[in-house]
């Protein structure tokens, strides 16, 4: 297959055109004269985290708390490791974020006092279904930014120690994308289909995250030598069980309670209450013969299980569809929850570029946001917003008077040859779909998955390194007979690069700073006076580099002074 090479040249590059990558280049447009570019390996209209809508937004600043408490509940809930100053400036901006996107269009459910409609303590309630749709509109408004669509970018193009574009391929054309820009920001999403999901074979994509967020922003960030941080600290989304539909829509909209097998409320048995321990106190049941667990939902009202068969309707139908089949509802029975498999996701949990207040990243020329931003936990929808407007402002004076740089003919070359082999390879001995689910496998068997009930050693953590080098091996053998597999294989090699840099955190930290997101057997406490500080990594020369980095607080404006600027 030969593959036409195309040279693009624009201000502002911007990778992922998700929640935060809209938003942020919808405020660089209406806050400058620069050229914006989106390349979205889906369609803008209907990709990521948002692609089937969401019915709550879940950071939100209600008229009883202020930004200061909102950093408080985060740090307290990530048990101290947070940026301060990530979190802070973000929840300064979250209620005007909100109100930007309900201007567009969003529908934000009030009361009859006018009031936000709260579904818990710091989320209100929206019908969100559309909320992809209005803000690709919103983007394609502007005359400013051009959308490239079904593009999968595969790396970033970098001249000594700057980011100065990047390169993908079209997925329904055979051409490769030489893209330059003055800046680039990176809004891809988070890892999924890293460890082995509830529901393997033919329900594999009935996960909790995005099955087609492969965490390529990262892996991009990993091998282009980015500082990286707090990968250990996974997410594991506590669910309704097979449907993995949300748990929070029941928990926080009926303020239901988590019971086992006998009818008994056991959350506080493992703790003071946070998102962590309500998964880790559900693992620990099922453990000890207590289990199922369920949220106790049996007896509710007639109103609410209609509010909740329409709820999960719009997002989650399985959920709805499993109750009319089985001629049930959360009225006549409780609802069982189970742990999911762990993902690397920056809007929940720290995982991500460890970058400075202003979303720099370590490279110079390169920001990010959203998903792959690392440090500020609990962002979700509109800390995402808040993210983009906050690189959207610095990256406007960043490029003043900024000139296009370009790599060499022979550079360029040498990369198109590292696309091309996949064609000229020889019919390769494995799948890329055996590849990817013995990934799986070790990952889960090896690293924390749900079978090891999310537990791990440094044993088991050093197989599981070794033979993810071996898969690297073979995943380079792999051949490609359209664009469609071409994509398949970069998604594998980009989840083995996230699976290297994982494997090296969770083998730094030791101790268990958050049950289940991180049990180390072999640590199985909590040590502030060693740990109460950043985990962070940076690949030289094929190697994980581990960092560790003091604690920054919510006043302080960080500057990546110790780094190459």
């Amino acid at each position: 297959m030969k593959l036409k090479r195309k040279r693009l040249i624009t201000d502002v590059l911007i990778i992922g055109g998700g929640t935060a990558g809209c938003f942020c280049a919808m405020t660089i447009a209406e806050n400058s004269n620069l050229d914006v570019m989106i390349v979205e390996k889906a369609h803008i209209k209907r990709s990521g985290c948002l692609a089937a809508g969401v019915n709550a937004l879940n950071a939100y600043i209600a008229p009883n708390e202020t930004p200061e408490s909102f950093v408080d509940y985060v740090k307290n809930d990530s048990e101290g490791i947070i940026r301060e100053d990530l979190v802070y400036s973000i929840a300064k901006r979250l209620n005007r974020v909100i109100k930007r996107i309900e201007r567009l269009g969003l529908p934000i459910l009030k009361d009859q006092n006018g009031n936000y409609v709260q579904r818990g303590k710091r989320s209100i309630k929206i019908n969100g279904e559309n909320i992809k749709p209005i803000l690709a509109e919103a983007v394609l408004t502007q005359d400013r930014i051009t959308v490239l669509n079904k593009v999968n970018m595969i790396d970033y193009l970098k001249k000594e120690d700057k980011i100065i574009g990047g390169l993908g391929f079209a997925l329904e054309e055979n051409v490769v994308y030489e893209i330059y820009a003055k800046a680039v920001i990176c809004a891809t999403g988070g890892a999924s289909g890293i460890y082995r999901p509830n529901n393997p074979e033919f329900s594999k994509h009935k996960m909790w995250y995005c099955p087609f967020n492969t965490g390529a922003g990262y892996a991009m960030g990993i091998r282009a030598g980015a500082e990286m941080t707090t990968f250990e600290m996974r997410f594991i989304a506590l669910r309704c069980k097979d449907t993995i539909a949300p748990t929070g829509t029941i928990a926080q909209g009926i303020e239901t309670y988590q019971v086992n097998s006998k009818g008994e409320p056991y959350v506080n048995k493992y703790g003071e209450s946070s998102t962590a321990t309500r998964l880790y106190a559900t693992v620990k049941e099922n453990e000890i013969g207590n289990g199922p667990c369920f949220l106790k939902t049996k007896g509710i009202k007639e109103e609410h299980e209609k509010e909740l068969f329409k709820a999960y309707l719009n997002m989650a139908p399985s959920q709805t569809l499993k109750w009319i089949e089985t001629n049930s509802g959360p009225a006549s029975e409780n609802v069982e929850i189970e742990g999911t498999e762990p993902y690397i996701v920056g809007g929940h949990t720290g995982s991500g570029y460890w970058v400075d207040t202003n979303r720099k990243t370590t490279l110079k020329g390169l920001y990010a946001i959203g998903d792959v931003s690392g440090g500020s936990p609990k962002k979700y929808v509109t800390g995402c917003f808040a993210e983009g407007e906050i690189a959207a402002f610095s990256v406007i004076e960043y490029v003043q008077d900024r000139q296009i740089q370009m790599l060499e003919e022979d550079e360029v070359e040498t990369k198109l040859k590292e696309i091309n082999r996949f064609f000229k390879n020889s019919d390769s001995p494995y799948s890329i779909g055996e590849i990817e689910s013995a990934m799986q496998k070790i990952m889960d068997e090896y690293a924390g998955g749900i079978s090891a009930r999310y537990g791990y050693n440094e044993a088991k953590l050093k197989v599981a390194d070794e033979r993810i080098d071996q898969l690297f091996k073979l995943c380079y053998q792999l051949k490609a007979t359209d664009m469609h597999e071409l994509l398949f294989i970069y998604e594998i090699l980009d989840r083995l690069y996230i699976c290297k840099v994982l494997i090296q955190h969770l083998l730094a930290r030791r101790e268990t700073r958050w049950k289940a997101y991180q049990e180390n057997l072999d640590y199985p406490q909590k040590d502030d006076n060693k740990f109460l500080k950043y985990v962070n990594s940076r690949y030289e020369n094929g190697k994980i580099k581990i960092l560790f980095r003091d604690l920054v607080g919510r006043d302080e404006f960080y500057e990546h002074s110790n780094q190459k600027r």
